[in-house]
């Protein structure tokens, strides 16, 4: 007998899912490869590794997709940008930052995002599950990542280097808003002053300074704000709430940016440098004062009196001169017209020396004192004489190789001129 002659019966078997406890909801699969497969998917196993970059993926048609990133092949181009990507959902998905499409809603607020990841993410903020805690800080997150990115705050982790310049950062978000100063993108212009921004919140935030509206108000001070974030920021002088710890000294701040510069204290860290004097500084801010005094710009004028100050903070020192308030030192009875002087005579008393050196272990009371010792362990000499090429650790030595005249070299310079 022939076997076309014969007619073969399959039994049809379904795979059924057990992990669905809906029996009208079950999940059936034709054969056991796909119900493994959804069995990965229900229990978040992420079986399949690239090779390249260490992400993991639940199915092998995700890991196929993904390695497209990696192939130098990138064929599909964005007419708007001209970014190239490596396969057509990935160009569709990148279109959505052009066209403003928000296909993901969110059931419970009615917020729409442009991916579902971000959906998902969102989703947890409505139950408060945060699963992933740092272990320094206490802060919880929604995400594993969001906390992978959040623990180089305390290790101080810059992957994203700069090309043009050097400059290392945290994130790659805020290497692509550096890299746009190189390039000179300032794709947001205010229209009331002709200011250009590389960022769209910058300006938004910039702009508010003209419209001069403030509608967050404090209900405790009645202090206004232009942004919901500052008046957020504000509520933690009246809390006591300070997030932001540092995990060398237990010092902590209202504010990230705050917790960044004092761990520059910490590292030595001083990124802006004078060109006139070799000086360095924490913050541009204050390169920019410190600049004022070559230039002799003076543009904080005291009203009461012919005199004026390179900096408001010197101003303000100033203005409680006329006031004639002081604070009174309780152990000694000295009087103090600066609040900054008497915080440091009260540490002074209390002896509390917070700020360590990580190199012998001293210990300081004042930040300016840890500045000071810390250039002892340094071979740093940023202060040089133009006449006899001598450097100096300290400004003040520097300061003094100058006045007294010291240097033979600038001696004979100005006798034969």
């Amino acid at each position: 007998m022939k076997e076309e002659d014969h007619d073969f019966v399959t039994e049809e078997k379904s795979f059924i899912c057990s992990q669905n406890e809906n029996t009208s909801a079950r999940n059936l699969a034709q054969n056991s490869g796909t119900l493994n497969s959804h069995l990965r998917e229900a229990s978040g196993e992420k079986a399949f590794k690239c090779q390249q970059c260490e992400r993991s993926f639940q199915l092998n048609k995700y890991l196929k997709n993904h390695m497209r990133i990696h192939a130098e092949d990138k064929p599909f181009t964005c007419r708007h940008c001209g970014k190239s990507l490596s396969n057509k959902g990935s160009l569709k998905t990148h279109m959505r930052i052009h066209t403003g499409e928000k296909p993901y809603s969110c059931p419970q607020c009615r917020m729409n995002f442009t991916y579902k990841p971000t959906l998902n993410a969102h989703l947890k903020s409505h139950t408060g599950e945060n699963p992933y805690i740092c272990k320094l800080c206490g802060k919880s997150f929604s995400q594993k990542g969001n906390l992978k990115y959040h623990m180089r705050v305390h290790t101080g982790e810059k992957p994203f280097t700069c090309d043009q310049c050097g400059r290392s950062f945290s994130y790659k978000v805020t290497l692509n808003r550096h890299t746009r100063i190189h390039s000179r993108e300032n794709c947001c212009t205010c229209h009331q002053c002709g200011k250009s921004f590389t960022d769209k919140k910058d300006l938004r935030n910039h702009v508010t300074t003209h419209i001069g509206e403030k509608p967050f108000m404090c209900h405790h001070c009645g202090k206004s704000f232009t942004r919901k974030e500052n008046l957020k920021t504000h509520m933690m002088i009246h809390t006591g709430e300070r997030p932001f710890m540092c995990h060398q000294c237990g010092m902590s701040f209202t504010r990230k940016e705050n917790l960044k510069t004092h761990m520059m204290i910490h590292t030595g860290e001083r990124p802006f440098m004078c060109h006139c004097c070799g000086k360095s500084f924490r913050l541009k801010g204050n390169l920019q004062t410190h600049m004022r005094l070559h230039t002799g710009e003076r543009p904080y004028a005291c009203l009461k009196r012919e005199k004026s100050f390179t900096n408001q903070k010197d101003l303000k020192c100033h203005l409680q001169t006329h006031s004639g308030k002081k604070q009174q030192c309780l152990e000694y009875g000295k009087m103090f017209r600066k609040r900054s002087s008497f915080k440091n005579r009260l540490r002074i008393h209390s002896g509390g020396r917070r700020f360590n050196c990580d190199q012998c272990n001293k210990k300081c009371i004042l930040p300016s004192h840890l500045q000071i010792h810390l250039k002892s362990h340094a071979d740093v000499r940023p202060y040089s004489c133009s006449f006899c090429k001598k450097s100096f650790k300290w400004f003040a030595y520097f300061k003094l190789h100058q006045k007294a005249s010291l240097c033979v070299k600038s001696r004979l310079h100005l006798h034969q001129s």
